[in-house]
């Protein structure tokens, strides 16, 4: 895929920014937060009053590689950070989950990146709320250009690929390597020729990430982070306001060090035309319990639409080989060759 992942960005400010910034970082970002495209409103009082809180980070789809459902959110992440404990959690949602698109009418299931594209930032972060029963504090969108600019930033990462990467006419051999940012947008982007998918793909992404994030917490680069936010920060789009950005050096100084990534574990099924990841019910609490208790919540049950469409696909779950999923009649989309 030609999106990276451009959690990247928003991962520099509210990671790498309170891990190693402190308030050194804090007097020097204010005009570089500026370029960033913000509400201006505030939606939640979790950072003012720092407490824990979650992150919705999504990368948009622009119609790159020749995709015709312009506008969906090819990377899903959600984000939390909690000072109490001193975590950062990102867990990686499959962008081809099965999900209902909350707030669309009539009621429907599909891909859980189409929610971007039917309703924007909201039906995006009302439907993975829904699917993980965990509330969403905050939202961030960001374009693609930022990774090469981030990873060249810091001088490159280093990766350990246990299998050959090769897309856009660059292949990175399997094992240990140090990537520039062009051969990293590589390494994050290829999809089709991973034997674990998706899945590993979202690995690689979040090698990548973490490399970055390693390096940021050097005084060399933190020093210069400023330079860098007001460089990509037209491509961010958060409901963050200024003053929120602004406090979380602050109030979130002490986290960091302790970086943890999981993924949504799921089972592939084809509705529809299309190849899509079904989430189990007992996935699904695994995430929703996670999430909630890196938020400092209390477990609570999962049921949503998939809970209840699970009930229905027993068989499925059963047999490793069954790849049918009965949507109930609430998936109305169909697909082509032409469309992915």
């Amino acid at each position: 895929m030609k999106i990276f992942k451009r959690v990247l960005i928003v991962l520099l400010i509210l990671v790498a920014i309170v891990a190693g910034g402190g308030y050194a970082f804090y007097k020097a970002n204010t005009n570089a937060l500026k370029s960033i495209h913000n509400t201006q409103k505030s939606v939640s009082s979790k950072i003012e009053n720092g407490k824990p809180f979650s992150v919705l980070l999504l990368g948009a789809d622009t119609g790159a590689d020749g995709r015709v459902d312009r506008g969906n959110s090819d990377t899903i992440m959600v984000l939390t950070i909690n000072p109490n404990s001193k975590k950062v959690l990102m867990y990686s949602v499959p962008r081809d989950t099965m999900a209902e698109m909350v707030g669309d009418s009539p009621k429907n299931v599909q891909k859980i990146n189409s929610a971007y594209a039917i309703g924007s930032n909201k039906m995006a972060k009302q439907s993975v709320s829904a699917l993980l029963n965990v509330p969403i504090d905050y939202t961030v969108t960001i374009n693609m250009r930022a990774l090469k600019k981030t990873v060249d930033f810091v001088d490159g990462v280093d990766i350990n690929t246990p299998i050959k990467v090769s897309y856009d006419g660059v292949t990175i051999p399997k094992g240990k390597h140090h990537l520039n940012g062009k051969k990293a947008l590589t390494y994050a982007r290829m999809r089709y020729g991973d034997p674990r998918g998706d899945y590993g793909r979202q690995l690689r992404q979040q090698e990548v990430l973490q490399g970055v994030i390693k390096k940021l917490k050097s005084p060399k680069y933190l020093t210069q982070l400023p330079s860098l936010i007001k460089t990509v920060g037209p491509e961010i789009i958060t409901d963050m306001t200024d003053n929120e950005m602004n406090l979380l050096p602050v109030k979130y100084y002490m986290v960091g060090n302790n970086f943890e990534s999981k993924q949504l574990d799921e089972k592939t099924a084809w509705i529809n035309g299309s190849s899509y990841q079904v989430a189990s019910t007992k996935s699904l609490q695994k995430a929703s319990d996670t999430l909630r208790k890196s938020l400092d919540l209390s477990t609570s049950k999962v049921d949503n639409m998939e809970t209840k469409l699970n009930k229905y696909n027993q068989d499925f779950f059963s047999d490793p080989d069954n790849t049918d999923y009965d949507d109930r009649g609430l998936n109305h989309t169909f697909y082509t060759n032409d469309t992915y």
